[in-house]
């Protein structure tokens, strides 16, 4: 009990020394979908800073802007009145101080339609319940509502709302609901914190029974979305391809429009492949859906800039344990010039050719990098996210065989072992022992005091000779029976 409770509270430090580490993000009202013309409240909270934070955010018009450009601050409170489609983003919170890391980043969608699905903006806690409400801006109240994930129907809101029971990663996914007469809410993803504590599903268990597909899975739904060149950032004007694998198509959230396919507005659609001429407003959500309509792959934030720099970093998650290299790219010049790195707003070090290398990376990693270049400018934040390895089986190591012991034998063994031992090394001792002897008593007799008579003694002698010749004979003849 003792060593429970020591373990326990070194947790609890360890979650509380990390939380202190972090700005964190609110959100009111809680939601990641608004309409035009509505109006929204950001505020960043630092326990290791009594000034909170500052609100940035990064959409198709400007990167890692504060909130006095676009809205109204208070402290670390950012009010912004009037939603308008631009304002479609990445927003997140920095230390004023700059001491410690930059909060989470979350995306908030201002839709010019008539439908929003209101779901929560942050993730939620593996186990919670989680509601989700269709609105329409007009009328007002509710309405009867159908609700989908990564683009299945998933039921009917008779009153435009539907509860998630006891969420876990496998209910992650792009969410969205209709209003029969109204139109279709944009898209927005649920995500889910905290370790799953249900069992796999054994190999014999229908996937499908449950109607849910994690996106972080390797189930046989996924085909991963590759991008070429693989980064995140990209000069206006620049090209970028993007493929889905088994014949899926690639669709897009930006401020072109929410759930648009590849080529429907933008992009030149090539089977599973899509290519862009990229503009200002394609920054935004990427992904791959089949034909069905269900999602297919984890979507990934692809930012273009107006500006002079960028940083070239992975756009995919990253393994743990892996080297990452991160280069500040000028738009004009091409060749490499001296840059300097920034994680979460902090200075981490420079690159004399334009490149830093992450050795090993793990979940501390994790952040917002940037990079500025002297005289040229500085690029827009993206987020670098590392995963953990998966897990392998070990292969059972080879243990000893224990060796069975004999059981002990009997009480009387020891006795018929004494008695064997007895038999057999007996007639050796006795014979040598009557040598010695006999040895002893020949010395005596061969001198003889003077006065003694020989002739006793010889008889004596003789005497023993015999006798020895006897016992001889005796032990010998034993010894061979």
């Amino acid at each position: 009990m003792e060593g429970t409770s020591v373990h326990r509270l070194l947790a609890l430090i360890s979650l509380l020394s990390r939380s202190t580490d972090q700005v964190r993000l609110t959100v009111s009202p809680s939601r990641s979908q608004f309409f035009k013309g509505e109006s929204v409240t950001l505020i960043c909270e630092d326990e290791n800073s009594s000034d909170g934070g500052t609100v940035r955010r990064n959409t198709t018009l400007e990167t890692r802007t504060e909130c006095e450009g676009w809205g109204a601050a208070v402290g670390s409170t950012c009010n912004v009145t009037y939603l308008l489609q631009r304002d479609t983003g990445v927003y997140w919170c920095e230390s004023m101080s700059r001491s410690s890391s930059s909060s989470s980043s979350i995306q908030l969608s201002v839709s010019g339609g008539s439908v929003i699905l209101q779901s929560p903006v942050l993730p939620v806690m593996e186990g919670d319940d989680v509601t989700l409400s269709c609105r329409a801006k007009s009328p007002a109240h509710n309405l009867p509502a159908a609700f989908y994930k990564d683009g299945s129907f998933i039921g009917d809101g008779p009153s435009g709302h539907m509860t998630l029971l006891h969420v876990s990663s496998s209910d992650e996914g792009l969410y969205k609901c209709s209003i029969s007469g109204q139109g279709e809410s944009p898209s927005s993803r649920i995500s889910v914190e905290g370790e799953s504590t249900i069992p796999p599903p054994s190999p014999s268990s229908s996937s499908s029974a449950s109607g849910r597909m994690s996106l972080s899975g390797n189930s046989a739904n996924q085909g991963p979305l590759t991008v070429n060149p693989s980064r995140s950032q990209f000069f206006e004007f620049e090209s970028v391809t993007l493929t889905c694998e088994d014949d899926r198509t690639v669709w897009s959230n930006t401020t072109r429009g929410t759930k648009k396919q590849c080529g429907d507005a933008w992009g030149t659609a090539d089977g599973s492949t899509c290519k862009i001429t990229l503009l200002s407003f394609d920054a935004g959500q990427y992904w791959c859906e089949s034909t069905s309509g269900s999602i297919s792959s984890s979507s990934i934030q692809l930012s273009v800039s107006g500006g002079s720099v960028i940083l070239q970093s992975p756009v995919l998650p990253v393994m743990e344990g892996d080297d990452v290299t991160l280069s500040c790219r000028a738009k004009s010049p091409a060749h490499n010039l001296p840059a300097a790195f920034y994680k979460d707003g902090s200075f981490i070090g420079d690159g004399p050719s334009g490149h830093m290398t992450l050795l090993h990376v793990s979940s501390s990693d994790e952040g917002l990098y940037k990079c500025s270049i002297s005289g040229q400018g500085e690029s827009p934040s993206s987020r670098i996210s590392v995963e953990g390895k998966h897990p392998t089986t070990a292969t059972p190591t080879a243990e000893a065989t224990p060796i069975a012991e004999a059981p002990p034998p009997p009480p009387f063994y020891h006795h018929v072992r004494l008695l064997f031992l007895l038999v057999v090394i007996c007639p050796y001792i006795i014979p040598t022992v009557l040598m010695v002897s006999l040895f002893r008593q020949r010395n005596k007799a061969n001198n003889p005091p003077v006065s003694e008579e020989m002739t006793p003694s010889f008889n004596a002698t003789q005497e023993l000779d015999d006798v020895y010749e006897n016992v001889i004979t005796g032990v010998t003849t034993e010894h061979h029976f």
